[in-house]
């Protein structure tokens, strides 16, 4: 498995990040067994991260790990968790107030068995708590050894920047990563929020990297998913999210350059992903180790440059405004150099 730098952190990961989601989800996830089966493979590849959150499976996922974590090296796993949504129906028990990022951290790692969490996020925003207040608690959790580095995940661009600067100002720990739903077929984050966490120095963490499932192309030529499937549990948001004309036509894109190399759509659509080296790591969840295999894959193997074009255009993502503009009045009237100075800044695809 090859490994990348979470942004410019000196934290190597694995570039295929083991998502945890389906553990202890008896709806569309698999057992404690199961689990134990998945992780033991993931490991025998050479992978290192492991991603959960308080969220999942109600805690759940937190549980099985902190048991089928017993006995393994420590040392050489980065674990990483997430706080944000409500662990309870008490006012505090939510959101990222000093009271609930410390508590939240504490009651994680007590369930995971740990005694320091490699990688805490906070997993969205919070309108009503100053930025100031949740960088300094993340901050106290980094000095006091409980985390080793803080990051974030389903924040706006501009929230990713006036967190850091607020860091920077207080003399706090900056977030060293973001987790951001990013696949072929969702490329949203191209816009701002990729190019400012490239300028804040922080890796991505890809979610949902193979759009719920369907990009493995199982669901082709299928009006109504298997029941049990994740896209009948949660069919309304996903189908909303994933399905429509154009990405079916690109779903058969990579099923089709699959068969071409000899690989599984799962492989061909994470490589497409990790072609970009600002993405440190694709989050690869499954239910069974049969599951996990091709994701595995794409730990090693790398996407060739003219089909990672191929499936790129086959399926354009509109920057929209500013980047409209910036192709007819920036392009032209900035000579470039050679080679292009690395203080350059990083803006969606202009040409």
């Amino acid at each position: 498995m090859k490994n990348r730098y979470l942004g410019n952190s000196g934290l190597a990961v694995s570039r295929v990040c083991l998502g945890t989601m389906t553990f202890g989800n008896e709806s569309w996830g698999c057992g404690e067994k199961e689990s134990a089966e998945i992780l033991g493979s993931y490991l025998d590849s050479g992978g290192n991260f492991i991603d959960t959150a308080d969220l999942y499976a109600a805690t759940e996922s937190e549980k099985i790990l902190g048991k089928i974590l017993k006995g393994k090296d420590r040392s050489s796993l980065v674990i990483a968790s997430k706080c944000w949504f409500p662990v309870n129906e008490t006012p505090n028990a939510r959101g990222l107030s000093r009271k609930h990022i410390v508590e939240a951290c504490e009651a994680s790692l007590t369930r995971m068995k740990l005694d320091y969490m490699d990688l805490f996020q906070i997993h969205g925003p919070d309108p009503y708590t100053p930025i100031e207040e949740t960088m300094s608690a993340l901050d106290d959790l980094i000095r006091s050894g409980k985390i080793r580095y803080s990051g974030c995940s389903n924040l706006y661009a501009w929230q990713v920047v006036k967190a850091n600067a607020a860091a920077k100002q207080n003399g706090y720990e900056p977030f060293i990563s973001g987790q951001y739903l990013y696949n072929l077929i969702r490329r949203d984050i191209e816009r701002e929020i990729l190019p400012a966490c490239v300028d804040q120095g922080m890796g991505i963490l890809c979610w949902s990297p193979l759009a719920s499932g369907l990009l493995t192309g199982k669901y082709r030529g299928v009006d109504i998913p298997e029941p049990g499937s994740r896209f009948k549990e949660v069919g309304e948001i996903l189908n909303d999210r994933f399905i429509w004309k154009e990405a079916l036509e690109l779903v058969d894109l990579v099923c089709s350059i699959a068969d071409e190399v000899g690989k599984s759509p799962v492989t061909v659509a994470l490589s497409w992903i990790l072609k970009d080296h600002a993405v440190t790591s694709v989050l690869a969840g499954a239910r069974s180790v049969e599951q996990l295999l091709p994701s595995l894959e794409a730990g090693e193997w790398d996407l060739s440059d003219e089909h990672r074009d191929q499936l790129t255009a086959k399926l354009p993502c509109d920057h929209g405004y500013p980047c409209d503009w910036m192709k007819i009045a920036l392009v032209p009237n900035f000579s470039k150099t050679e080679p292009e100075p690395n203080r350059a800044q990083r803006f969606p695809p202009l040409a």
